[in-house]
């Protein structure tokens, strides 16, 4: 793997928007609520990374592959963790409020 000039800009890149993740997954992992999260936006973009992976992988890109590998976790985290705490935000919305 030869690194050129261009994948030194394409692995910053990635290291940043990748980094844009990491607020929320952690929000969200320390508070479990994810009333305010939608659902088909990451479905929709885990999907998306997972095919940019995959691209990266076909075209032997290291910055494309080691950003969206990295970002492929993340929204895949977020997405489950938003399928798995979907429930419980639901159910406190619910529960009535004491005077």
């Amino acid at each position: 793997m030869q690194f050129n000039p261009a994948e030194y800009v394409g692995l910053t890149a990635g290291a940043l928007t990748t980094a844009a993740y990491l607020p929320q997954v952690y929000k969200t992992w320390r508070t479990k609520a994810v009333g305010d999260i939608s659902l088909i936006m990451y479905s929709a973009m885990t999907l998306g990374v997972f095919l940019w992976f995959v691209y990266g992988v076909l075209l032997r890109a290291p910055a494309v592959i080691i950003a969206n590998g990295a970002s492929l976790m993340l929204v895949g985290w977020m997405l489950k963790m938003k399928i798995k705490y979907h429930g419980r935000d639901r159910a406190k919305k619910r529960e009535p409020k004491l005077p």
